[in-house]
């Protein structure tokens, strides 16, 4: 072998050992000597320095080297998309694709993967019919990849689904668990097992892990449970993402002391550093942690080496899912930002949650300027989030904005759309939306359904929210759960059919739960039922003792017909049991910053021009028809001095909250209140006067809807 064939054979071995240990500096001094030509050119040398800065994330020098190659053949263009695909570019990807003389199957596939990894379904499939036109053999990875782009389209994959059966890949366990994955993430459960348990011997780890994610997230904890231990049983290798689907079950079956047991076993095999395993950890005691869930989340997360974006997301999570944390989502955001992790789509979703909790339009729009600078994939999701927050945040003309401009739609664009209208009492817009949805061939899922029959509920459409219900399963075959029974309920109750509701709650397939009692005693209050009042009143205290919800409820409707002594027993009883009271207040944002009130508030800096301004403005609106709703102080008469009836009524948080914004902000500029309850009779009516009176668009956001106020009237056309 002569001196210069050993060099060239020695240089390829150095290099591809930098690859595969991705050591970027000796790969760089070894460049610097092919550069300077001490090693004669090739294009095979060329191709591996393009996959060592691959490896090691320096895409420009990457790209840099591509540009140097002499004859780049097709596996230079593969090494350089595959690049660009790695960095989630895909349509950079597809402009190299496109300048290839010759591409090959692993050409087409890695821009295949590049889209399906962005969830990108129309350019997949472009090239995927393509590739059939031109005659080339695809294997398990092209299909793989077109399934998984295509996961938001249910009706595709389906097809997509015929077609691996027809052309023989369904002995290919990739095609395989990409359907069983896009199955479950639909909520198609019954489709995700006949996958799984149709693969026989051919099922990997993957399988295994997708199947017990998905029972996990279908309410089948104890299902995924039992083939954890199945998986151990046959001698299956157990990984992190194993443990971490594992977690998942737990989680779902809200089984905290099992969860418990399983991380003192991930603490003994020193699992508990792995950021995968520790995101499965943060998110069970965040969902089932209890008081303490939080601070358990904290712990793990300081005990994970290294955390990963993931694990970041997850925290931030936790956070976001408790709507009094939405102020440690933002800091814990800010964190991850701090320490240079630079946030994706999913980061995106989770804090624009928080901020919709946080009810503060200016924090979402700063979130909503951070998206659009950062280069994310995925937006779709991230848009469906920010429609999501607008909507929640009293702002529902922006979020339709957002809406109308977002290239493509999928289930979830339709579903956040929805919630927002039917939150707002703009049902026939709602029902709108949902027609078009079924016109576009969008499956609805079961959240769908939730929307329409909610949006039903606000606006006394019975017989529409009838007819939809009945088709969930009829058309759809989606099976009614516990929600939809609960808005069949209140749509029931808030039209007045009390006796019905009483009778679908006796009927309903399964127990109704706290949600559906407490819907039927809402609308039991709005009619003054008292007896049907105190059915669901007991029944709820039953589930949550502990509620003071239906306690209030009940010794309001007693005080508010005059029924002293039984209002009084209640309290009582409460305050016997040690139930406590959620104070009401409400808040406003002005120039970035929040106002709380509460009634009869004395704390705030101005408090006295509010009450100076409120006293100015109680004349105007009584000159025009208001008139002071003395039921709602809910105080004796003879408990309380004469006049001071209407005293309290005028100093109602929700009212101090508007006077304040009128005297704070620009002539016209709409106002958004929150009330962390419901919203009194005497302040809904007062403040449609005020609307007139001030010419302002008001909005108040309490537990159960918005309540837009303009030109003396209410969006919620008084149906609340």
């Amino acid at each position: 072998m002569t001196q210069i064939s050993w060099t060239i054979q020695t240089f390829r071995n150095l290099l591809k050992t930098c690859i595969s240990d991705r050591n970027l500096l000796t790969g760089k001094c070894l460049h610097t000597l092919y550069v300077k030509s001490l090693i004669p050119s090739s294009t095979y040398l060329s191709n591996h320095f393009i996959l060592l800065y691959s490896k090691c994330g320096h895409l420009t020098t990457a790209h840099n080297a591509f540009r140097q190659t002499q004859d780049p053949n097709t596996f230079t263009f593969n090494a350089i998309i595959a690049a660009y695909a790695k960095e989630s570019l895909p349509f950079i990807a597809h402009q190299l694709f496109d300048q290839i003389p010759q591409p090959d199957l692993v050409s087409y596939n890695t821009v295949i993967s590049a889209y399906a990894d962005c969830g990108r379904a129309e350019p997949t499939l472009g090239l995927f019919k393509n590739m059939r036109d031109l005659g080339f053999e695809m294997d398990g990875f092209t299909l793989s990849g077109v399934i998984t782009a295509c996961l938001n389209d249910v009706f595709l994959i389906r097809q997509l689904h015929c077609f691996v059966v027809l052309s023989g890949f369904d002995s290919y366990a990739s095609v395989n668990n990409a359907l069983l994955s896009c199955y479950s993430k639909e909520g198609f459960l019954e489709e995700a097992k006949l996958v799984f348990y149709g693969m026989g011997e051919s099922k990997d780890e993957v399988s295994w892990n997708s199947m017990i994610v998905a029972y996990g997230q279908h309410k089948g904890g104890e299902k995924a449970l039992a083939l954890f231990q199945e998986m151990v049983r046959r001698g299956l290798d157990v990984d992190m993402f194993t443990l971490a689907s594992v977690l998942t079950a737990f989680t779902s079956l809200e089984d905290l002391l099992g969860g418990l047991q399983f991380h003192a076993m991930l603490i003994k095999t020193g699992f508990h550093q792995n950021a995968h395993v520790g995101s499965g950890l943060i998110d069970l005691y965040s969902k089932c942690g209890g008081g303490t869930g939080i601070s358990d989340c904290r712990k793990v997360f300081e005990e994970v080496s290294g955390p990963d974006l993931v694990l970041w997301n997850t925290m931030i999570s936790g956070y976001s899912l408790h709507e009094e944390l939405s102020e440690e989502a933002l800091q814990c955001f800010r964190e991850m930002q701090r320490v240079g992790c630079r946030p994706d789509d999913c980061s995106f979703v989770n804090i624009t949650s928080a901020c919709s909790h946080l009810s503060s339009p200016s924090q979402g729009r700063q979130i909503h300027a951070l998206t659009i600078k950062s280069d994310i994939p995925n937006r779709i999701q991230v848009n469906n989030a920010l429609v999501a927050m607008y909507s929640k945040c009293g702002n529902l003309k922006d979020a339709r904005w957002l809406f109308d401009r977002m290239p493509e739609h999928n289930t979830v664009s339709l579903n956040s759309m929805m919630a927002g209208y039917a939150q707002h009492g703009i049902g026939m817009e709602a029902l709108l939306i949902f027609e078009q949805m079924l016109e576009r061939n969008i499956s609805p899922t079961s959240i769908t359904f939730i929307s329409v029959l909610s949006a039903c509920a606000h606006t006394g459409k019975v017989e529409e929210g009838q007819k939809y219900f009945n088709l969930m399963k009829s058309k759809f075959g989606i099976e009614p759960e516990v929600e939809h029974y609960s808005c069949m309920i209140d749509l029931l109750g808030r039209a007045g059919k009390l006796n019905e509701a009483e009778r679908l709650i006796e009927t309903m397939p399964f127990s109704p739960g706290s949600i559906g009692w407490a819907a039927l005693l809402g609308a039991s209050k709005m009619y003054g039922n008292i007896e049907l009042a105190s059915k669901a009143a007991n029944k709820l205290l039953q589930l949550e003792p502990s509620n003071a919800v239906p306690y209030v409820l009940l010794a309001n409707m007693y005080a508010s017909t005059g029924k002293w002594e039984e209002a009084a027993t209640i309290r009582k009883l409460m305050r016997d049991r040690g139930v406590r009271k959620k104070p009401g207040c409400s808040w406003i944002e002005v120039n970035k910053r929040i106002h709380v009130f509460v009634a009869e508030d004395v704390s705030h800096p101005m408090i006295k021009e509010i009450y100076e301004y409120l006293e100015e403005t109680g004349k105007k609106i009584r000159a025009a028809g208001y008139v002071p709703d003395l039921r709602w102080t809910l105080v004796k008469d003879d408990a309380i001095e004469p006049g001071e009836k209407e005293m309290r009524l005028g100093h109602h948080s929700e009212k101090l909250a508007v006077a304040f914004g009128l005297l704070s902000t620009k002539d016209g500029e709409p106002l958004l209140v929150i009330k962390n309850l419901r919203i009194c009779g005497d302040c809904h009516n007062a403040i449609k006067f005020i609307s007139a009176i001030a010419e302002r668009e008001i909005t108040v956001r309490d537990t159960h809807r918005f309540h837009c106020f303009k030109d003396g009237k209410c969006s919620c056309g008084d149906y609340w």
